[in-house]
């Protein structure tokens, strides 16, 4: 059984080396599109979306917020992939109202070469941070960190997944994804049937903690509504996926996303939800589902998360090689550039890996927290249409999201009390409305005074 899990993770990265074709040129490694020059279908671009945003730290989260706070908390982080019925109507409205190829190209237009700067900055982070958190899942479920096994596990699937990433870029991510993401429903199903059949899984065990408004699962659940408005806006793997096909395989491809996801993201976290209900004390999640499912489920249970881990990490590099080098141009477009990119992405995921902070959770609340800063963007710039919002609303909004991702990573860590004894989740929800409620107060301002500067009283005057 020891050697089990290494077995199915060396299957599922020979296929996905297999299944990468070799990209021989700039519209199939950045474009994704095919051999013949067409875009991905609604069934590839569909099962993607889902299976790059269901990655092995989004699982793990679901279950552990289950395995604390009950259903409420695996609902919080399920409430999240509604980010796909926002991100569906911010590429609707950003590329086929108005004509955008990218999130750069638009924010140049309304706040020149410094808003963009802004943005790839907060990408940049958010793209090393999906490489760190998915490297890290894998490492522990194979060893203490610090282990020989869990160096080994870490290192070994990046070079495997960086290698089928390099082979065939976007176009190898999308085949890849198609695959391992029918792997992981199997895997999946296999699961909870085993759940099931232990007896364990019941509505009791799913209801064991209450509904409390200020408890810590409801809290989050607000955070999280806070946030999608924002989110999509700053995941440059979900943008990506948006600009591949036509008008209505993308809205339909998001919606259908945004339910399966969401489905997903709940039965998977309910395994977490069952343990922390039958949870004896001292032990932790893992403990407690081996003890009630045994050896085998929790083989599936670990071969989804190395499945979701893969299937993430070669969309992540893809759209770190098109960020740098498409959509910023800091180097030339080309597939050797492409390439390099993503060794270097990688390279810093495994750095953070090794020398950063293991908690899994701090990742989306500080990138969730930055990207607050796009929600005045979206409501003000895209789709209230207004066009001479200043620049200087646009980078104080930024610099106080900023200021307030980094304000809760310390707080969370314990390195600041500044808010006081309060939950992390608590503290996280403030910030988050600060964020939010000032920015657009800092836009509004921004947009009432260029208006009246703008007005025809004030030109004749």
């Amino acid at each position: 059984m020891d050697l089990a899990l290494p077995g199915i993770v060396a299957i599922v990265a020979l296929f996905s080396v297999l299944l990468s074709s070799r990209a021989n040129d700039s519209n199939a490694f950045f474009k994704g599109l095919s051999t013949t020059g067409k875009p991905p279908g609604l069934i590839t671009l569909t099962l993607s979306q889902v299976t790059t945003w269901i990655f092995a730290r989004s699982l793990m989260n679901a279950a552990i917020l289950g395995y604390y706070y009950g259903i409420w908390g695996t609902l919080a982080y399920a409430t999240y992939y509604l980010s796909f019925l926002t991100g569906g109507k911010i590429i609707d409205n950003l590329r086929f109202t108005l004509g955008y190829n990218s999130i750069q190209e638009f924010l140049q237009a309304r706040f020149g070469r410094l808003g963009t700067s802004c943005y790839n900055f907060v990408v940049g982070l958010r793209l090393v941070s999906e490489v760190f958190a998915n490297l890290l899942v894998i490492g522990i479920l194979f060893g203490v960190a610090g282990s020989q096994s869990y160096t080994l596990a870490v290192i070994g699937l990046a070079c495997v997944t960086l290698l089928y990433s390099m082979i065939g870029g976007l176009h190898a991510s999308l085949r890849t994804d198609l695959f391992q993401m029918l792997l992981f429903i199997a895997v999946l199903l296999l699961l909870l049937l085993s759940a099931i059949n232990s007896g364990a899984f019941t509505m009791e065990a799913l209801s064991f903690k209450p509904f409390e408004i200020d408890s810590p699962g409801p809290i989050l659940m607000v955070v999280a509504l806070l946030q999608i408005w924002s989110y999509p806006m700053h995941d440059p793997v979900m943008m990506d996926r948006g600009f591949l096909a036509g008008r209505d395989t993308t809205r339909r491809s998001f919606l259908h996303a945004a339910w399966i996801s969401i489905l997903c993201i709940i039965m998977f976290g309910s395994l977490g939800v069952m343990a922390g209900a039958q949870a004896a004390n001292g032990e932790n999640m893992n403990q407690v589902l081996s003890r009630l499912l045994g050896e085998v489920p929790m083989l599936f249970f670990s071969a989804a998360l190395v499945i979701s881990a893969m299937s993430t990490l070669d969309s992540t590099l893809s759209s770190a090689s098109r960020l740098v080098v498409v959509n910023m141009r800091i180097i030339d477009p080309s597939l050797r550039n492409g390439r390099i990119t993503m060794s270097l992405f990688m390279l810093l995921g495994l750095l953070l890996v090794f020398v950063g902070n293991e908690d899994l959770f701090s990742a989306v609340a500080v990138s969730g927290t930055a990207s607050l800063y796009l929600a005045p963007v979206v409501f003000f710039s895209l789709w209230g249409g207004r066009e001479q919002i200043p620049l200087w609303s646009y980078v104080a909004t930024f610099v106080l999201a900023v200021g307030g991702a980094a304000l809760y990573f310390t707080e969370s860590a314990n390195h600041t009390q500044w808010l006081g004894e309060m939950h992390k989740y608590t503290k996280l929800l403030y910030i988050s409305l600060s964020v939010l409620g000032v920015g657009c107060l800092l836009f509004w301002v921004g947009d009432t005074f260029s208006s009246r500067r703008h007005s025809p009283a004030a030109s004749t005057a």
